[in-house]
């Protein structure tokens, strides 16, 4: 026999709903919000060592250190007593670098926040100095995939920047604004440019098809030049958010360059040489899938132009060692035999075209087929 609920139907729903909101409030309160909050300050003209502090909540620090209830670590007796161990604990999965050295923290006295349920831990980089950049890592409660920590870098005492760390991304890159993050931006970017031309080979095979054909040292030179002007136009434009076009239409895109530059090769027959309006057009598009890559490299805000000065300086070195090398192969073997210089550019541009055509497929129809 089904019980009668007074009230009917309706009643019988209203409270199932209440009793889900009180399961999921006593949830919450078992476990509040999962958040710690790490302060750096640092001051690149007086060359003061770095200090901040690292605010926890009572609940994850009672996680780690075996505490039930955690509110017992409000006592300020029992949270000094073991601020050691916890120091320990948060010490092994804190990590400060200054260009890539490590930086040993000294904690200070820790302090109890009742009114947040918290504890703050100050914290001075012992005998290090402001330098240029700086790496913060802080996976610091990894039993809870949620856990959160908001950083806050002060400069001079002016906050400078803000971000936040979790699970999945655990570290940030800080340039400081001095001379030296100025250094350091040009050192960690010029790298990063030359990098991403020899290892993308969509960007290397539009750059063969352009120079299959020869020509001379100044024709190569206007072709290049044009692809340069270009790809730094668009870089620019989508780095400083102007105009961003989604990967899905930039990446086919750049296969279709690929496709064009082959099928002018081989269509060309003593024509007209449009190379470097090829070279110029397409260049615009390539400077959009060059910023996809340097938009996520975390740009300083603070250096975006130096920023995006030197991974384009690092695009052109990179170029250039690609264009001189596949240049000089190509005028070696037509000084040898025209022949076989003509012969190379045929069969050269139809892989080129195949290339090309296989990642415009790859790129359309396939999910994540990016190269």
């Amino acid at each position: 026999m089904v019980p009668v609920v007074p009230g009917g139907p309706r009643v019988l729903v209203s409270q199932v709903l209440l009793l889900s909101l009180l399961l999921f409030a006593s949830a919450a309160a078992a476990h509040p919000v999962p958040f710690s909050y790490l302060d750096l300050r640092v001051d690149p003209r007086s060359g003061q060592p770095i200090s901040g502090s690292l605010t926890v909540h009572v609940f994850d620090a009672a996680h780690e250190l075996g505490i039930d209830p955690p509110e017992r670590l409000l006592r300020s007796d029992l949270a000094s007593s073991r601020a050691a161990a916890l120091e320990g604990i948060l010490a092994r999965r804190l990590t400060i670098d200054a260009d890539g050295r490590p930086l040993a923290v000294a904690w200070g006295p820790i302090e109890v926040l009742a009114e947040t349920q918290s504890l703050r831990l100050p914290f001075v980089v012992s005998g290090a100095k402001t330098q240029g950049r700086l790496n913060v890592s802080a996976a610091l409660f990894p039993y809870d995939q949620n856990h959160q920590t908001f950083v806050n870098i002060y400069e001079s005492g002016a906050l400078r920047r803000q971000a936040m760390l979790d699970a999945r991304h655990p570290s940030l890159e800080h340039f400081t604004g001095s001379a030296q993050g100025i250094l350091a931006v040009i050192a960690r970017f010029i790298p990063a440019g030359i990098e991403h031309i020899l290892i993308g080979p969509d960007h290397i095979l539009f750059l063969i098809g352009l120079l299959l054909l020869g020509g001379s040292v100044r024709r190569l030179f206007v072709v290049v030049t044009s692809f340069t002007l270009a790809h730094s136009i668009t870089l620019s434009i989508a780095a400083l958010n102007i105009l961003t076009p989604p990967s899905r239409v930039v990446e086919p895109l750049i296969a279709l360059s690929i496709i064009y530059v082959g099928c002018d090769n081989l269509l060309i027959r003593g024509g007209r040489d449009v190379r470097a309006w090829i070279a110029f057009t397409f260049g615009l598009v390539h400077g959009f899938g060059f910023a996809s890559v340097l938009r996520e490299m975390d740009l300083p805000q603070r250096a975006l132009g130096w920023s995006l000065f030197s991974f384009n300086v690092g695009v052109e070195i990179g170029q250039l060692l690609v264009v001189v090398l596949v240049a000089s192969a190509l005028a070696a073997l037509r000084h040898r035999s025209e022949a076989a210089g003509r012969r190379l550019a045929f069969v050269g541009s139809i892989v080129v075209v195949i290339a090309g055509t296989f990642w415009f497929v790859q790129r359309v129809f396939f999910a994540g087929g990016k190269v």
